[in-house]
């Protein structure tokens, strides 16, 4: 490694000037390695710490190796601790080196200083090379009955770093044995927990070959161990109680009174300072009452206060891990919090996501007794200086009102919401409004006499301005200017970039129709053809479906933009009750912080089965397949970086009473009601089928002032490609990482195309006819994951394509990157059209 460029200052004495200065500190090793010199114990000491300190920021100094070794002869205990921890950062590199290090190794480890004996038996177990394992029996045997407990802690992970290196080994010295007759026997807490820890992880990896080692892990949770750990557990370090109450949650009591003699036993570990043994305590309760519907009961009312104070002391961040756990368990029994509301409220001076989980919980907890003083509280957060969790409370206001019965407070404060001059609180507030008409149709009046005076060009956030639309479609019978408001969205139709809200707009025009048909008659028309020539797929379909509905026949039209409703009695939650029940089981894990199984952020399965490295050129270049994909660390999707997957990225749009996606019901969705479903297809894909007449077409066109019958369809698109197309992937990277999404789609494939998908390459060549090349591809069944790129035939512009396809859902997903950003919806035609004809 070459030496750090000089300054003007003077180099750091951390940091070597130049290799001379490595070379002469070598020599200076070496001259005193023999030395007796009065004294030479400090001149080693200040050549280690530079050693060391060399070794620290990176530089290679393995050539010292010999050297260190010749001076560790010393008793000086600081520098044995330096010349270990120099041995055990190159032995692991340098195999051949670490043979230099036994002889001195196991003779310190029978040294009379029990600190030099424990230090050489760690750093001789630390080694880890599979050459040496037969150096380490004789000293670890010799430790395990070492007088000292300090040697005999050590001596137990060592074992378990033996068992790492060498099973066979381990298994013929019998420590496991040995290490049992210890935790039974041993009269040092900690050398107990050690040979615990060491045994469940060694006996659990053993049973799945062996069934002697399947009986000694299951006489790990027997009677008679448990109740030996559980009358010593107060001598335990806090680390090992945690690991001894884990244990417990495992163990099946014989009757209630076992259960009951357990939890008195570990009553006062409720109390402990520490966090962890209160959680871990608390896990113990849980499980052992689960079947004990009246005493799990009062279990919660016994570790609600602990679980309080923990909260209020501490640093936010444990505050925030405690709060997940109550978390749960308020969501599992609010009403038994609900005495405890004002816990919940937040502090000016408490990070976000403290004061987010606060929010959640005290809509679980809002009644008919404290719902008052909570609203009260939340609009009060909805001035907030922090937007996001303004944002939050209002949302927390519209979830309690959603479940509620009485909500005449609620919808007043909601109202006021709308007349604050604050736009995203109006946004959050239109939102809440809509869900709110749809579970309580009664408070229409008052609603829409508030959201009537709302100017749809003050509203600019998509959620918020398709909630508005479909208030404005929904009660256009009773908002005197919802024609003309609706009009003028549909003059703007060009200027509005989401399609959700363009979808919303055809919905509401059609349903104002129908009320108002006069003054909403050219809306309509406009709005049709509009719809029919845009170029997101949704809008286009359901402006074609709503046009030829039209034609077929209008009252059927009516009925199915405007079916009789009934109220939303309960909105759809955003986690089911067996994801929530798992989570509850991995109580005191990171689950409950996560708010997910573990199996969704552990199992290989949901990291996904294939992992790109950080060099693109890993990846299988120039279309071929990568044989094995190479799984490295699961890290969240990044648009910035080619090589993330974004396999979790898309987000799930659950219609929810909590806030986290917004959508107003597409009043379609109910057509087997008014006209099978065979008749709607066969209208979609054939409108003069059914009985329809050309002249009913010609009349809808006049009357709506359209002239679509001739060329429903919109053009296909005029783009055409380069299919000699070149793009080395250095470029294609930088590219990736320069360019903004375009799009983000997902498109459907075929189970012919699944089926032809398990030979990838024959989807690289079906792509490439199409003048769509590969540049990496990875991945193995079910997930495939491919990078593809394309070029204008006229000019230099490209396209950027990731595309993951899922055989098991037959779901692709797509993300597209442009240069000319005004022609990726018709390149994405392109590659959509090319991917469905694939396998076909």
């Amino acid at each position: 490694m070459a030496p750090p460029v000089q300054s003007q200052r003077s180099p750091s004495p951390s940091q070597p000037s130049g290799k001379s200065e490595v070379s002469d500190l070598k020599l200076q090793l070496r001259q005193l390695a023999g030395s007796r010199a009065p004294g030479v114990d400090d001149s080693k000491r200040e050549l280690f710490k530079k050693v060391i300190s060399y070794m620290t920021i990176g530089i290679d100094v393995s050539s010292f190796f010999g050297e260190m070794v010749m001076c560790s002869a010393t008793s000086d205990i600081v520098l044995k601790k330096m010349c270990y921890l120099y041995v055990g950062n190159y032995a692991k590199v340098n195999p051949d080196l670490a043979l230099l290090t036994i002889n001195f190794l196991q003779r310190d480890c029978h040294d009379e200083d029990p600190m030099i004996r424990g230090l050489a038996l760690r750093s001789l177990c630390s080694l880890r090379v599979a050459n040496l394992v037969e150096y380490l029996v004789g000293p670890l045997g010799s430790g395990l009955k070492d007088s000292n407990s300090n040697v005999r802690m050590v001596a137990v992970i060592g074992v378990l770093k033996l068992y790492h290196i060498s099973v066979s080994t381990c298994v013929e010295a019998d420590f496991p044995s040995i290490l049992k007759h210890l935790m039974l026997n041993d009269s040092d807490t900690q050398v107990v927990a050690n040979c615990l820890s060491a045994l469940q992880e060694i006996w659990s990896a053993e049973a799945s070959t062996s069934e002697e080692a399947s009986r000694e892990r299951e006489a790990l949770i027997s009677k008679p161990v448990i109740y030996y750990l559980l009358n010593r557990i107060k001598e335990f370090s806090e680390w090992a109680q945690c690991l001894v109450l884990e244990l417990i949650t495992k163990y099946v009591p014989s009757d209630s009174s076992e259960i009951f003699d357990i939890m008195n036993l570990l009553e006062d570990r409720l109390h402990h300072a520490n966090g962890a043994v209160v959680l871990a305590t608390i896990k113990v309760f849980l499980q052992l009452t689960l079947s004990m519907t009246d005493v799990h009961q009062q279990v919660y009312e016994r570790i609600k206060a602990p679980l309080l104070t923990l909260v209020s002391s501490g640093s936010p961040e444990q505050s925030y891990a405690v709060l997940s756990h109550l978390h749960i368990l308020v969501m599992r029994a609010p009403y038994i919090f609900s005495s405890d509301y004002k816990h919940f409220y937040c502090q000016y001076n408490e990070p976000s996501y403290v004061k987010r989980l606060k929010l959640e919980m005290l809509t679980a907890v809002a009644n008919e007794s404290n719902t008052y003083e909570i609203v009260t509280e939340l609009c009060e957060y909805a001035a907030n200086v922090d937007i996001p969790i303004a944002r939050e409370s209002i949302r927390a206001v519209g979830k309690i009102a959603l479940q509620q019965y009485d909500v005449n407070a609620i919808v007043d404060r909601l109202l006021q919401f709308l007349e604050m001059e604050k736009d995203y609180v109006t946004a959050e507030a239109l939102v809440l409004v809509k869900d709110l008409l749809r579970k309580y149709p009664q408070w229409s009046y008052d609603c829409i006499a508030v959201v009537g005076n709302i100017s749809s060009q003050n509203v600019q956030e998509p959620n918020a301005k398709a909630a508005l639309i479909w208030m404005l479609g929904e009660y256009s019978q009773d908002m005197q200017d919802a024609p003309y408001i609706l009009e003028s969205l549909v003059e703007n139709w060009d200027e509005e970039y989401s399609a959700e809200v363009r979808l919303h707009l055809l919905t509401a025009v059609m349903k104002c129709f129908f009320k108002r048909p006069p003054e909403t008659q050219n809306a309509l028309g406009a709005a049709l053809a509009a719809g029919i020539a845009d170029i997101h797929q949704d809008v286009h379909d359901r402006a074609l479906f709503y046009y030829r509905i039209l034609q077929y026949n209008v009252s059927v039209a009516e009925r199915l933009v405007n079916p009789p409703k009934q109220a939303v009695s309960v909105f759809a939650d955003t986690q089911s009750s067996e994801i929530k029940d798992r989570i509850f089981d991995e109580f005191n894990s990171l689950s409950v912080v996560y708010q997910k199984p573990s199996y969704m952020f552990t199992d290989k399965e949901h990291r996904g089965p294939f992992e790109f490295s950080d060099e693109l050129g890993n990846l299988s270049i120039d279309g071929e397949v990568a044989d094995n994909v190479v799984s490295a660390q699961r890290v969240e999707a990044n648009d910035k970086d080619l090589l993330l997957t974004t396999s979790d990225k898309e987000e799930t749009r659950v219609l929810s009473n909590n806030g986290s996606a917004y959508a107003a019901p597409y009043d379609s969705s109910s057509t087997s009601v008014f006209a099978s479903q065979t008749e709607i297809e066969s209208l979609i894909s054939n409108p003069t089928a059914a009985g329809h007449a050309p002249q009913a077409s010609l009349a809808i066109d006049d009357l709506l002032g359209l002239g679509l019958s001739a060329a429903l369809a919109p053009p296909s698109p005029q783009l055409k490609l380069n299919a000699k197309a070149v793009l080395d992937p250095s470029t294609f990277q930088q590219k990736w990482r320069q360019l903004p999404v375009t799009l983000s789609q997902e498109h459907s494939v075929s189970p012919q195309s699944v089926a032809a998908l398990t030979t990838p390459q024959t989807l690289l060549r079906h792509m490439q006819s199409h003048s769509i090349h590969c540049i990496a591809s990875g991945g193995q069944s079910p997930n495939f994951k491919f990078f593809f790129f394309a070029q204008k035939a006229e000019e230099s512009s490209n396209y950027l394509v990731e595309c993951i396809i899922n055989t098991s859902s037959a779901k692709a997903q797509i993300k597209i990157k442009a240069d000319d950003r005004s022609t990726s919806q018709a390149f994405s035609t392109l590659f959509q059209s090319a991917l469905s004809n694939f396998g076909d």
